[in-house]
């Protein structure tokens, strides 16, 4: 049986690869830590702190630009710098701490501000960090990236689990997450809490009335109205028999559409 075996050129090569698939678009800035390492040169292997005026500095080549580089660049610049003073180098560079992975968040469905990243990060991921969603319209937010929309519609990933919509986030995205307020499911009238809750697929008119907390003793049962807008403004009244629903009849469960109001009426006796 033949062994194969790796010089240690292959195996820095092989290593050299993996970093810089992980941080190959991410693009080096002021703050960033880096740590450099040289293949049999420890004196020029250092963990280096980007300054200010965006450069870092390394022994035996002074000053060096890395600010507006990718790894991958500062990698290759780096590599026909130092072949004045090594023979041959082969060099890594790893961002080991980001400052420039900035993620914008604005909308009124979920807390707006400036997220930054210290990790390569998916859409879910962020959109998991942001905290409870219930009053994000996700069906009509969006990615922004370089002025261009490239991805609608949040909700198969983030409700359905939809991983194949999951995408990778970039330094300056911005995330439009409008608030779902004439999405919202009002239900008033003769029930123990009167409320208003965010729409989700699949709710029904039980649903509704369970999350206000049911009927009171004064609820005409078999009298409640759903309220549902229509393309010419009106709304269209539908009447459920509810209190059989509550006895088991759910042919009267009916499915409940984003923007609608339920009316329990009162007995008056």
């Amino acid at each position: 049986m033949k062994r194969t075996v790796l010089v240690p050129s292959a195996i820095i090569f092989i290593i050299l690869i993996s970093f810089n698939v992980y941080a190959k678009d991410y693009v080096i800035g002021g703050g960033d830590s880096l740590q450099i390492s040289v293949w049999g040169s420890p004196a020029l292997s250092i963990a280096a702190t980007v300054r200010p005026d965006g450069k870092i500095s390394i022994p035996a080549l002074g000053d060096i630009k890395a600010s507006g580089l990718t790894a991958m660049e500062l990698t290759d610049l780096l590599e026909k710098e130092m072949a004045r003073v090594v023979k041959t180098p082969i060099v890594t560079v790893i961002v080991t701490n980001m400052t420039n992975y900035r993620i914008f968040v604005f909308g009124r469905g979920a807390p707006a501000g400036v997220t930054t990243l210290t990790r390569e990060t998916t859409l879910l991921e962020l959109l998991s960090q942001l905290g409870p969603l219930d009053s994000a319209d996700l069906e009509n937010s969006y990615l922004v990236r370089d002025k261009k929309k490239i991805k609608t519609d949040f909700s198969g990933l983030f409700e359905k689990g939809d991983f194949s919509q999951d995408i990778v986030l970039e330094p300056d995205d911005m995330l439009f997450i409008p608030d779902n307020f004439e999405k919202r499911i009002r239900i008033v009238g003769a029930v123990n809490t009167p409320t208003t809750i965010p729409y989700r697929e699949g709710l029904t008119i039980m649903d509704v009335i369970l999350s206000a907390g049911g009927f009171t003793e004064f609820a005409k049962g078999n009298d409640v109205l759903i309220l549902r807008n229509k393309e010419d403004s009106k709304r269209k009244e539908i009447s459920v028999r509810a209190k059989d629903l509550m006895k088991g009849n759910m042919n009267e469960n009916i499915s409940i559409k984003p923007g609608d109001v339920i009316v329990v009426k009162e007995s008056l006796f």
